[in-house]
């Protein structure tokens, strides 16, 4: 499964076959490295031999059995690489034989190992229409974080050099856009957008600039209009620092196509169990490509959702992976109520208890400080005595009284949240 370990990129319009395999091979091979995955795992990173030390890898060959593992969430990594420093015991490679460590806001360490394209980012630059031979312009930081270094190490995989822009001076960018003359741009829609208005105004303008990889914040609809007007074609590509490319955009869209590198699950927000394809969960990840930093469902925070019917129908650019509805927000919805965090994995624990409800929503009004707590409950029997039960669920689990309320069937909004918080806080 390893890009280095599979036929030269770019042989035509798709960068490798796995692109466009049948779905139930894809399946087949996948499962079949979730298995070997899990083991490495086991053996080698001090994290999963514990979590996991009770497993038996060669059991771990379904998306059930993958569904019955913990999830460890991005969240918890601060704490954890406190406790072991500086990568929590996650890492099966020790740290002399990485190539870089990063550290990203949190603060959370990240590493890189020595194979090219470490995180297959090559993958989504060709989608993108980046070819070998092209100028790549990187506008991600080189320090820190290992935006930069993603996506150099995915344009070096297709043959592209790359300019090093990183981050600010914004005069100096555009004289080099106007000197080098790239056509493709690698970084934020935002400073695609400034470094183009600028050039404008300097009486530079960056023309050269046809194709971009964006990422790192949202590219909505007018702001792809405006590049698009502006002769720059922008797709997006949804990665992380610790997973590396999760999903990325094509010109057929429809979609976010997921890698050919990762068994990707949409779960309960702060739960483990996976949601009815179409519907919004968090995005859980595990990556079957990277032996560094065997990340078993890992989640990201991040809600989305499967494309209903993606795992049967092609996408219109013809790979035949499953497809994200894109990024929808945070699953980390925890808060406070009279003083106490409350998390969303506590309300899905409060749900387990009770099979008669469907979905659930806790809603917390009023004012901080005189703060109310409402579960609402979309339930197959709507009585006094399940009303009583769940109550008595959400005091146990909570360790705070809380009101239930059921709702119709249905009626609970689609957006992926568990808590919502709607107090006044004039």
């Amino acid at each position: 499964m390893d890009t280095n370990q599979m036929a030269a990129a770019g042989t035509g319009e798709y960068f490798d076959a796995l692109e466009t395999r049948e779905p139930e091979a894809r399946e087949h091979a996948q499962l079949a490295a979730l298995s070997r995955q899990v083991a490495h795992a086991q053996s080698h990173a001090t994290y999963f031999a514990e979590v996991l030390g009770h497993i038996d890898a060669r059991d771990v060959h379904t998306r059930e059995a993958l569904a019955q593992l913990p999830v460890t969430r991005k969240s918890e990594l601060t704490a954890r690489q406190r406790l072991a420093p500086p990568l929590g015991g996650l890492n099966a490679t020790p740290i002399g034989g990485l190539r870089h460590l990063f550290r990203s806001p949190g603060p959370i360490h990240e590493p890189d190992g020595h194979s090219g394209d470490w995180w297959r980012v090559a993958r989504a630059m060709y989608a993108a229409g980046f070819r070998a031979g092209e100028l790549v312009y990187n506008t991600f930081s080189y320090h820190f974080t290992p935006a930069g270094m993603m996506m150099e190490t995915g344009a070096h995989r297709l043959g592209c050099c790359v300019f090093p822009a990183g981050v600010g001076q914004t005069e100096s960018q555009v004289e080099a856009l106007a000197s080098l003359q790239p056509s493709a741009y690698a970084g934020t829609p935002s400073f695609l957008k400034l470094l183009l208005e600028r050039g404008a105004e300097m009486g530079q303008p960056c023309a050269s600039l046809s194709k971009a990889l964006v990422s790192g914040e949202a590219c909505p609809p007018p702001l792809r209009a405006w590049l698009h007007d502006h002769g720059v074609t922008a797709r997006q590509m949804y990665g992380t620092a610790d997973l590396g490319l999760i999903a990325y955009e094509t010109e057929g869209g429809d979609g976010w196509i997921v890698d050919e590198g990762v068994l990707v699950e949409i779960v309960e927000p702060g739960g483990t169990q996976p949601m009815p394809d179409g519907e919004i969960g968090e995005v859980v990840v595990t990556v079957l490509a990277n032996g560094d930093y065997p990340l078993i469902r890992f989640g990201t925070g991040d809600l989305s959702a499967i494309v209903a019917d993606s795992p049967q129908r092609a996408s219109p650019c013809g790979r035949t992976n499953i497809r994200l509805k894109g990024w929808l927000g945070r699953a980390d919805q925890t808060t406070k109520v009279k003083g106490m965090f409350v998390y969303p994995g506590q309300v899905a624990e409060v749900v387990r208890r009770h099979p008669e409800v469907r979905a659930a929503r806790l809603v917390v009004t009023g004012t901080v400080g005189a703060d109310t707590m409402t579960l609402h409950c979309d339930a197959t029997r709507q009585d006094d005595a399940l009303a009583t039960a769940i109550g008595t669920s959400l005091r146990e689990v909570l360790r705070l009284r809380g009101e239930v309320r059921f709702v119709a069937e249905g009626a609970l909004p689609q957006d992926g949240k568990t808590i919502e918080d709607a107090r006044r806080y004039d």
